[in-house]
């Protein structure tokens, strides 16, 4: 049987208050609210673990409300990616794996690390901490067990199997506009997020990975501009493409003439416009319209008629 590569459309984070008589109706407790948005979009990126360690019963909480299928992206803590700058990552990734992540099991995506605008590229500084990622729950368990005293009581390290994580990189210097950068993410299998910015960050579209991640951050304005149907059908043609295993003619590609592989592709891509805090589920269900996809549902599906309309591309 072929592989029918996953095509998930959400949005980052889920409690803004605006949402609230808006996207959430009126008078839902607020409790309620990440399970109503895990019924609306197959996954969400949790972004408050960006911020701070989380505690286990948070993320036994958050699988606890979403249903069978449904998978959480996760973003890395700041600390490692602003503060230490990747730099003596161990103990702290240690304590991030500790933290209770695990309590996500089979819904838990992949993990994002978000570099800040002031970090450019280093290839030896990027290797290292590469080096130190886990390649399965099996080697993270191994790795939390290993975290600082302070975490004590704090934890959760049991797995309830061993799967493979997922990474992807988001970066926003100049600097990484550079296919050495490229060919080290396609050495550890780390995805390049591809992140809309209004062109205030470069947006490379190097495949590099076995999935796509997508940041759509505003076209017109950073956090802020929702997206014009044209955008959107933009974006669904290229999701369609890399979905099926291609690239798009248009890809801003930081290693050109780089040929991927050929093989269908997951792709996750999260809505990140909330300033006005009213886009981002919109243009996710527009999305989601344009594409064909379908949720909630025993699994995810593209229309016939869409899955034909772009396989014809």
């Amino acid at each position: 049987m072929a592989y029918v590569p996953a095509i998930r459309i959400g949005v980052s984070g889920w409690r803004y208050a605006p949402w609230r008589g808006n996207f959430y109706p009126k008078g839902l407790p607020q409790h309620a609210e990440l399970a109503y948005a895990t019924r609306a979009f197959s996954s969400l990126e949790i972004n408050g673990s960006f911020y701070s360690l989380q505690r286990p019963t948070s993320w036994q909480t958050w699988y606890e409300a979403a249903p069978a299928q449904f998978v959480f992206a996760v973003k890395g803590p700041r600390y490692l990616t602003h503060m230490l700058r990747l730099r003596n990552a161990a103990k702290p990734l240690a304590n991030f794996f500790a933290s209770g992540i695990f309590r996500l099991r089979e819904k838990l995506g992949p993990i994002l690390w978000q570099l800040p605008p002031n970090f450019s590229f280093d290839a030896n500084q990027l290797a290292t901490f590469f080096d130190l990622l886990p390649r399965n729950l099996s080697e993270a368990a191994a790795l939390a067990r290993k975290r600082e005293p302070f975490m004590r009581g704090k934890t959760a390290l049991t797995i309830d199997a061993n799967r493979p994580l997922r990474y992807a990189m988001e970066v926003r210097h100049e600097s990484f506009r550079d296919p050495v950068f490229v060919q080290l993410l396609r050495k550890y299998r780390i995805a390049l997020v591809i992140a809309e910015t209004a062109g205030r960050w470069p947006m490379l579209q190097d495949v590099t990975a076995d999935f796509l991640y997508l940041r759509l951050h505003g076209d017109k304005q950073l956090y802020r501009s929702g997206y014009s149907r044209a955008a959107l059908a933009r974006w669904a043609d290229r999701i369609a493409t890399w979905s099926g295993g291609g690239e798009p003619l248009s890809a801003l590609k930081a290693e050109v003439g780089a040929e991927p592989d050929r093989r269908p592709r997951d792709v996750y891509c999260y809505f990140d416009n909330t300033d006005e805090k009213l886009r981002a589920p919109v243009d996710a269900k527009a999305l989601m319209r344009n594409l064909g996809v379908r949720w909630p549902g025993t699994s995810q599906t593209r229309t016939p008629a869409a899955a034909r309309q772009h396989a014809a591309r």
